[in-house]
């Protein structure tokens, strides 16, 4: 049962823009290997990323760039089953190895938050983000570092490979099954309240900006892939997609009211998480 769990921090809104990297390496259930270094993204940090993790232009003056990793990364996770806790860490690997022209690595992966809802009833719909999974099952990290969150990752997997009887092969197979397979004979089509069995179910998404697609049929992608669309940006809001050319609009009333709003609210402590429309799109492939 060996695995590779991951975690990376981005600059600002775009995925691509990685600023740190956090992995570790699993052999037969026990930890043997991690690593964590800064990554220089050749690119702004945005005020609001820095609140949430720390890291500003000052910590990467010296550090690597995503190009100057790459081999390393291929070598912890070519052919490996990776970990990691949503869709969003293999995302930004994939617009980072977009943006240099690079080949991503070759491996498996399987999101823990999958893993979750699969594993405990109370995560099944809500509650499934890394922090309350980990808060449910007692395990203390520091949120928002790349190496911490990678563990926490790997403890839900390992916790929930206990928990269920399964290893990690069956996992494998167990995250692409319904979470419940007799309560989903009964749905019969895709709504705007989302698709249950899709991986972003529970998701709460606003559009905001100027789309290159029309927005009834940005709507129907999300909704697709398990989210609630919704117009207005609240306390439940999860994610809010920004249009690529408003994203790099850095301060002020330039930034949409949705916007500025989703920021008020995470500083608030609102767990909500911007992106901009290229990658939502990527988001809602995998």
């Amino acid at each position: 049962m060996h695995f590779t769990a991951i975690d990376f921090e981005t600059a600002n809104e775009d995925l691509a823009s990685i600023c740190q990297i956090g992995l570790a390496v699993y052999k037969d259930g026990n930890l043997s290997e991690e690593w964590k270094t800064c990554v220089n993204p050749e690119d702004y940090f945005s005020v609001f990323n820095i609140s949430i993790h720390g890291i500003d232009e000052s910590a990467v003056e010296v550090a690597p760039t995503f190009p100057d990793l790459i081999e390393k990364l291929h070598s912890y996770l070519e052919d490996k089953v990776v970990v990691c806790h949503t869709s969003f860490d293999r995302l930004a690997m994939q617009q980072a190895c977009k943006r240099y022209g690079l080949t991503s690595p070759r491996c498996k992966w399987i999101d823990t938050s999958r893993v979750a809802r699969r594993a405990w009833k109370s995560c099944a719909s809500k509650g499934y983000g890394l922090r309350k999974v980990c808060k449910t099952l007692g395990y203390e990290f520091k949120h928002h570092d790349a190496l911490e969150d990678a563990k926490a990752a790997a403890y839900i997997l390992l916790s929930a490979m206990k928990e269920a009887g399964l290893d990690l092969d069956e996992w494998l197979r167990r995250v692409e099954q319904p979470i419940d397979p007799e309560a989903s004979k009964a749905i019969a089509e895709i709504t705007r309240e989302g698709n249950r069995e899709g991986p972003l179910f529970g998701e709460v998404l606003v559009f905001t900006g100027a789309l290159d697609i029309p927005r009834r049929e940005a709507a129907d992608l999300a909704a697709a892939a398990g989210c609630k669309v919704t117009n207005g940006v609240t306390k439940n809001t999860t994610i809010l997609v920004v249009g690529d050319q408003d994203i790099r609009k850095l301060s002020g009333h330039e930034k949409s009211s949705k916007h500025r709003k989703a920021e008020d609210l995470v500083e608030s402590g609102i767990p909500i998480r911007i992106i901009k429309e290229s990658d939502f799109r990527e988001l809602v492939k995998l």
